[in-house]
This record gives structure tokens, C-alpha cells and sequence, in this order.
């Protein structure tokens, strides 16, 4: 079982590990940012309340998505030194506990802040379990699929009230962030703005958008309407789905 937890939504992810089958693939997402405790409230109702997640697991994974996350190459990485790397980009307290991973197929770090209420409720609940970034899912993904591209390509994992960019280029990672937006006008700023600042031509570079999105909205429609190479992301390009959709794009790929 895999989970996704943000105090904007949860996501739930249950494989059969013997036949490959999704079992169980649901989300929620919230009306208004939780507290971490509100957000405990909602997970122990909905795993309570839901038999198919309420039994033993062979392999349970937390994915903790939010803002508090940089990026660390790392050649540059100094595990003494987590507070220093991520205080400079994101509003931390001296009580906060602060982690990092490693991406699989690139020497990068992924320092971030977890959740401890909710790794502590999965630990005396389950047992034993893993926990990552949901960003080192993305970042390793999108590069294992872009590992023979070579010309800048930018990918967009949109979510229901913020979108994340990776921007991949020779098998290297460029550029990643999160921004929060509203309205399309808040997305289409921050994607422009990006590309400006890499000094990517709208008229040249592939715009690949996966997560909360289809051709029909509105966030689809005004990014066409600037970049000149717009696509969806492929089912295939997600382990364990034969879906369209990438909605669950980073839960998907995190067994």
C-alpha cells in the first residue's frame, strides 16, 4: 500500500504485489488546508472506515507532498547541514525534522519535512514502513523516462490547488519547483516565467502535462494557447496503470 499525504488531500494506492492488480486507488481532496493534526483526523477515519485498508501489507510507503522540499546536488550534500539548505526557501520551525532522500538514477538530494504525526500513526498502525518525497518520485520518474532526450523537454504534475515543474535536459535535471496558483492566469505566469528565466523558447521546447488535468480544462486550454508543443503524458509511462489518465501519476510509480 502506498499513501499520499498532504494537508490539501489524501491519496490511497493498494497493489497485489502477485498479480500486478490495482486493487484499491482512491483520493480525497479538502476544501481548505488542514492542520497536521486535522489531517491525522481524516486519515484514521478514512483507513477505519475502509476494510480494503485496514489488513496487513507486505510493503506500506508514506508519500509526504508539500513545499517544505529543495533540491541538493550531491556533491554538494552535507547531512549536518539539512536546516541550512532548506530554510532559505521554506518557512521552518526549530522543532521541525527535517530528512532527505536519494534519487535512484541521479546524484541528487531530496532534503525535505515530514509529517512525524502521521510517520508515527503508520509506524504503531503497520509496523515497519517507508517514506519518501513525493518530488523524488516525480524527479526520478520523469528522468528515467527522459533518459535518451537530450534537447530541454519541461513536465507539469498538476494537482488540485499547486503544480510542480521539471525541466530535464540531457539526461540532467534543470530545473524542479511547486507553486501554488488560484486561477489559470497564476498558472500560466509561473510556467511562462519559467521558461523565461531558463531561456526556454515557447516555440521549441515539448510542454508534457500529467496529474489533475485533461484536454478539456481550462489550465490544458491556456497553456496550448502559449507553448507550441502541448501533450498529455502516456498511460505507459506510469508502472502499474493502464489507465489515460496520470492523475495518480506519483502514487503509481511509488511501488
Amino acid at each position: 500500500m502506498s499513501i499520499q499525504v498532504s494537508l490539501s488531500g489524501l491519496s490511497f494506492f493498494v497493489l497485489n504485489l502477485t498479480t500486478s492488480n490495482i486493487e484499491y486507488l482512491d483520493s480525497i481532496n479538502f476544501d481548505k488546508k488542514q492542520t497536521p493534526n486535522e489531517l491525522l483526523d481524516h486519515l484514521v477515519h478514512y483507513l477505519n472506515f475502509n476494510p480494503v485498508l485496514n489488513q496487513e501489507f507486505s510493503k506500506v510507503t508514506i508519500l509526504h507532498s508539500n513545499e517544505l522540499a529543495t533540491v541538493v546536488p550531491k556533491p554538494l550534500f552535507d547531512e549536518t547541514n539539512l536546516i541550512d539548505y532548506i530554510k532559505f526557501n521554506s518557512k521552518i520551525l526549530k522543532t521541525d525534522f527535517i530528512t532527505y532522500d536519494q534519487l535512484k538514477v541521479a546524484d541528487i538530494m531530496i532534503v525535505y519535512v515530514p509529517l512525524v504525526n502521521i510517520n508515527n500513526f503508520i509506524f504503531d498502525r503497520f509496523g515497519s514502513f517507508e517514506y519518501k518525497h513525493s518530488a523524488t518520485i516525480l524527479i526520478n520518474r520523469v528522468l528515467t523516462l527522459e533518459k535518451n532526450t537530450k534537447n530541454p523537454k519541461m513536465y507539469l504534475n498538476i494537482e488540485v490547488n499547486h503544480f510542480e515543474i521539471v525541466v530535464v535536459e540531457n539526461n540532467l535535471l534543470k530545473f524542479y519547483n511547486r507553486f501554488e496558483y488560484l486561477t489559470k492566469e497564476d498558472f500560466i505566469y509561473y510556467l511562462l516565467f519559467t521558461a523565461e528565466q531558463l531561456q526556454l523558447n515557447p516555440e521549441e521546447f515539448p510542454l508534457v502535462l500529467m496529474g489533475a488535468i485533461t484536454e478539456a480544462d481550462e489550465l490544458y486550454q491556456i497553456a496550448y494557447k502559449y507553448i507550441r508543443d502541448v501533450s498529455l503524458l502516456h498511460s505507459n509511462s506510469m508502472l502499474h496503470s493502464k489507465d489515460s489518465s496520470s492523475k495518480y501519476f506519483t502514487l503509481l510509480n511509488s511501488l
